[in-house]
C-alpha cells in the first residue's frame, strides 16, 4: 500500500509532465482503471482544472458491481483519502432528493466501487490550494435509459452552466479480449491494437462533437464496451440541454492509451482516455 507521501509524489510526478492548455476546463473525462495502468494519463484532465474558480466537483461514475436503472448517492458525508478528507455537499445532494430521481447506496456498494474511489486522490490533489474551500458531489451512475439519460442531462444542465462547478465523467475505453467477451476486429486497420484505437478514437471524435444522438448510435452499432457510456451520456444531453438556450461547450481529448497492443485473439487490452 502507498504511503500519503508517496502517493503524493506520485500524482505530481504525473501531473508535472502534463500541460494546462485548456484551463479552467467546466468537465473532464478521465480513467478509473489502477493509478499504475491510468495515472499517467488521467493526469492530462487533471491537469485542465483549475483550484481558483472550481467550488464543487461533480464525480460521476458507473456501476460496476450492483444493478441499476437510475443514478444513486452516496450515504456517507465525507471521503477520506490519503491527503485529506473530502467533504460531499449535502445542500446539493438535498436538492437532488427532492427530484425522486436517484436511489440510495448502500454503504457495501460505496465501498466497493473504484468508478468514483480512483477520483478521489486526484480531485483532492488538483484542489489542494483550495482543499477547505470546496464540496463533491459522487453520483453513481446505472444502466440508464436513452430516456432516462436526457432526464438527468436536464438535471444536471443547470449545474454544469454555473462555472463554479467542475464534473468528472468517469470512464476506461475499450475492453478488448475474451475475458471481457468484446473482441470487434476491423482488418482493415492492420494490427488488432489499431483496430481498437480506430474504434475508440471513432467514439472520441463523436463526443468531441458533443452530440448524444450520434454516440447513442454509435453505441448500438459497434458495442464498444466503454464502461462509463451512461455518464458520458449524461453529459452530453446535458450539454444539449444548454445549447437549446445558446450556451455554447467544446470538448478536447488530449490522451490516449492502451494497456498492452493486442495482436492474437487470445491478448487483452483496456484504453483509457482523458
Amino acid at each position: 500500500m502507498l504511503s500519503c507521501a508517496q502517493l503524493n509524489a506520485q500524482l505530481e510526478g504525473w501531473l508535472s509532465h502534463a500541460h494546462s492548455s485548456f484551463r479552467p476546463a467546466r468537465a473532464i473525462i478521465a480513467p478509473h482503471a489502477g493509478y499504475t495502468y491510468c495515472g499517467a494519463c488521467a493526469a492530462h484532465a487533471y491537469k485542465q482544472v483549475d483550484p481558483s474558480v472550481t467550488r464543487r466537483v461533480f464525480i460521476l461514475g458507473p456501476s460496476h458491481h450492483v444493478a441499476l436503472s437510475r443514478c444513486a448517492l452516496s450515504p456517507a458525508e465525507v471521503y477520506r483519502t490519503p491527503l485529506y478528507d473530502l467533504r460531499i455537499d449535502q445542500k446539493v445532494y438535498g436538492e437532488l432528493w427532492k427530484t425522486g430521481l436517484f436511489d440510495r447506496m448502500t454503504q457495501k456498494t460505496d465501498l466497493e466501487e473504484h468508478s468514483i474511489e480512483m477520483h478521489l486522490p486526484y480531485t483532492a490533489k488538483a484542489m489542494e490550494s483550495r482543499r477547505d474551500d470546496f464540496t463533491i458531489v459522487p453520483v453513481l451512475v446505472g444502466a440508464l435509459s436513452e430516456s432516462k439519460e436526457q432526464e438527468y442531462g436536464r438535471l444536471f444542465s443547470k449545474y454544469l452552466a454555473d462555472p463554479s462547478n467542475l464534473f468528472v465523467i468517469s470512464s476506461d475505453f475499450c475492453h478488448w479480449g475474451q475475458r471481457f467477451n468484446y473482441t470487434y476486429y476491423d482488418d482493415a486497420q492492420g494490427d488488432i491494437y489499431r483496430s481498437i484505437e480506430h474504434l475508440d478514437k471513432m467514439g472520441m471524435r463523436i463526443i468531441e462533437q458533443l452530440d448524444p444522438i450520434s454516440f447513442t448510435n454509435y453505441l448500438k452499432k459497434y458495442r464498444n464496451t466503454i464502461c462509463g457510456r451512461h455518464p458520458i451520456g449524461v453529459l452530453l444531453n446535458a450539454v444539449a440541454e444548454l445549447r437549446k438556450n445558446e450556451i455554447d461547450m467544446s470538448f478536447t481529448f488530449l490522451n490516449y492509451a492502451q494497456s498492452s497492443e493486442c495482436r492474437s485473439m487470445d491478448d487483452s487490452s483496456l484504453a483509457r482516455v482523458a
